[in-house]
């Protein structure tokens, strides 16, 4: 794969916490991308590098038609400037400027029984107009939609996230598992978009917990992605599946768009500062549908899924 420059250059002769986490972004970005070819063993990521007319860019990478992933994005962007005034009304702030950095990912495999997974991790800077930082914070987390549900992978993937949390505070993991619980929530359809994760924003530093200790924090969980998702792809991506389990796979995948262009914060903050569209909806799978109408068999496995998107359920 194409590896380009960096679309976001450091501004200050000094190493500040963008700085930081940009570059430890741009390293998470090829690494995932790198673990996720190895696993389809067919298709590459495309690279794209993209400017922001108004401050910044970024850099989207995607995959296609491979042998286990139909569709997928690991997208990082730096973007800055004026904060626009649907933002500003958003953040209940005034006049200000911004600078946002993150990392992004959504991954669309072909076989309905291996899961879509979601992830980000991200950092926001405030300034007033003189230029003094007024306010920061982290957020991200990750999130895991299966088709057919296996308990042993929902499991696993909510053990991963569990471990990164407790090395940082016990109370990590409840918190932003509930978090999540409730923000994937399909609320024009009552359920949730998937089985959930973690879920974290507007991380700031308090007395007891200090940016960087947030920074090493959102680390330790983008560093645990490949560990939480790739034994599940390993374990699924080979299993038979029926013409009857595709049709389901894209009657769910109509609920996942839903959720992203109804309800999801990141998707609107993109359109609402002029984010690149291609970047922004590149979460979107290729094959969906929506059927009117459609209910699970009585007893089946599609049903079950739907009883557990209904009722969040603990995993560990």
């Amino acid at each position: 794969m194409r590896r380009c420059k960096r679309p976001y250059a450091f501004s200050s002769q000094y190493i500040t916490m963008k700085d930081t986490f940009y570059a430890y972004i741009q390293q998470l970005q090829d690494t995932i991308t790198a673990g996720l070819e190895a696993v389809d063993g067919t298709a590459k990521f495309r690279e794209d590098l993209w400017q922001r007319p108004e401050g910044g860019g970024g850099r989207t990478r995607v995959i296609e038609n491979g042998a286990v992933f139909e569709k997928g994005g690991v997208n990082i962007s730096a973007v800055h400037g004026p904060l626009a005034p649907a933002m500003q009304q958003y953040f209940g702030v005034g006049d200000v400027d911004f600078f946002a950095c993150g990392l992004s990912l959504v991954i669309h495999p072909k076989n309905p029984m291996v899961p879509t997974v979601h992830a980000n991790w991200r950092y926001f800077e405030m300034y007033d107009k003189q230029g003094t930082l007024v306010n920061s914070w982290f957020g991200g987390g990750q999130d895991l939609t299966p088709y057919y549900l296996f308990d042993e992978d929902a499991q696993h993937f909510h053990h991963t996230c569990k471990t990164a949390c407790d090395k940082h505070n016990p109370e990590f993991y409840p918190q932003y598992k509930k978090q999540c619980d409730a923000y994937f929530w399909n609320a024009h359809r009552n359920e949730a978009r998937g089985i959930g994760g973690l879920f974290f924003d507007h991380c700031k530093a308090t007395e007891t917990f200090s940016m960087q200790d947030w920074y090493n924090f959102v680390t330790e969980v983008g560093n645990s992605f490949l560990s939480a998702y790739i034994p599940i792809v390993e374990r699924r991506k080979d299993l038979p599946y029926t013409p009857e389990n595709r049709t389901w796979q894209e009657i769910r995948r109509g609920r996942y768009v839903e959720f992203n262009l109804v309800h999801d914060k990141g998707t609107l903050f993109g359109l609402k500062t002029n984010g690149r569209i291609e970047s922004i909806l590149m979460s979107l799978p290729p094959h969906v549908q929506w059927v009117y109408d459609h209910q699970p068999l009585a007893g089946s496995e599609e049903e079950r899924l739907i009883d557990i998107l209904a009722n969040p359920a603990e995993w560990v």
